[in-house]
Parts: C-alpha cells; sequence; structure tokens
C-alpha cells in the first residue's frame, strides 16, 4: 500500500490551528501584551515547518533535492501566513475589537514615560495608530511569518535527510 503524502495545506492548517489557540490563550489569560510569551509563536511556526520538511523528505524516502523540500516547506509558510492574516482581520475587526483599545492604552503608557514626547505628538501617533491598526496587524503577520517561514524553510531543507534518484542512470546493484 502506498503511503500517503501530506499537502503543505495539510500541514499549514495544523501549524495555523495550533497557532490559533496558542493567542487565544494568550488573549484569554491578559498575556497577549508579553513579549516573551509572544516569541513562543515565532517558534512554534519555525518548529512546524522544519517538522514539515523532514516529514516531507522522509514520505518521499529521501528521493528530495534541497529545492524540493524548501518549496514544500514554503508553501506551508505561505498557507499559515495567509491563513493567520485572515484569522488576524476578523478577530481584530470583528471577535476582539478591544484589543485595538488595550494595545492603544499600552502604547500611551509607554509613550509618556518618554520625555521627549509632547501630549499633542503622543495624540497624533495614537490616532494613526487607530486608523491603521488592522493593516499594519495583517500586514506584519505576511512579512514577518514569511521572513520566518523562508528561515525555516531552509533549515528544514538544509536538515532533512536527502537521497535524490536519477531516473535516467544505471540501477543500482
Amino acid at each position: 500500500m502506498e503511503q500517503k503524502i501530506a499537502t503543505p495545506v495539510e500541514k499549514g492548517l495544523i501549524i495555523s490551528l495550533i497557532l490559533i489557540v496558542i493567542g487565544l490563550v494568550l488573549y484569554f489569560t491578559n498575556q497577549y501584551t508579553n513579549k516573551t510569551l509572544g516569541y513562543l509563536q515565532y517558534l512554534v511556526l519555525m518548529g512546524g515547518i522544519i517538522w514539515g520538511c523532514i516529514v516531507y523528505a522522509q514520505q518521499m524516502k529521501g528521493n528530495v533535492t534541497f529545492g524540493n523540500v524548501f518549496a514544500h516547506g514554503f508553501k506551508i509558510t505561505a498557507f499559515v501566513a495567509a491563513t493567520l492574516a485572515v484569522y488576524t482581520f476578523v478577530s481584530v475587526k470583528f471577535i476582539f475589537p478591544d484589543i485595538i483599545d488595550k494595545s492603544i492604552e499600552m502604547m500611551r503608557a509607554e509613550m509618556a514615560n518618554n520625555k521627549d514626547l509632547t501630549e499633542e505628538n503622543i495624540q497624533t501617533a495614537l490616532s494613526m495608530t487607530r486608523n491603521y491598526f488592522v493593516p499594519f496587524a495583517v500586514g506584519g503577520i505576511l512579512v514577518m511569518f514569511a521572513i520566518l517561514g523562508a528561515i525555516s524553510a531552509l533549515i528544514g531543507a538544509a536538515v532533512a535527510k536527502k537521497n535524490p534518484q536519477d531516473p535516467f542512470g544505471q540501477p543500482q546493484m
């Protein structure tokens, strides 16, 4: 019986669901502003993509090249980035709109500590942030996940066991 090869979409869906669950846990425990815990999502993303690359090479029984494995990993990245961008848009715009206000208040507190900023400068910056929060959040996810995903796909392609076979070569005896 032939082994089914897991697609990048299937692996990306698993990684996306894990990232969404982590994000929800951070939100409901009021830890979403904790930058250290926020990095956990990046580690899960990178680990998931590396795992996906290694599993792909194993499922292909090593008959892959570096480029094949990297492409598979980057397809996973693209799916995860697109899924999380849509999720972020929907959650910030409709499910958790209060996160904008909470983020603005956190920024206000940080800016108030800066003696170089006047109240007018702070108000202007916060107003701009409020107006462009959703596009910056979605864009940030797309850019950051693309960069981290490319790095992870490179690492995954490098560590995956590869033994490509020449389809035109002489069979080994």
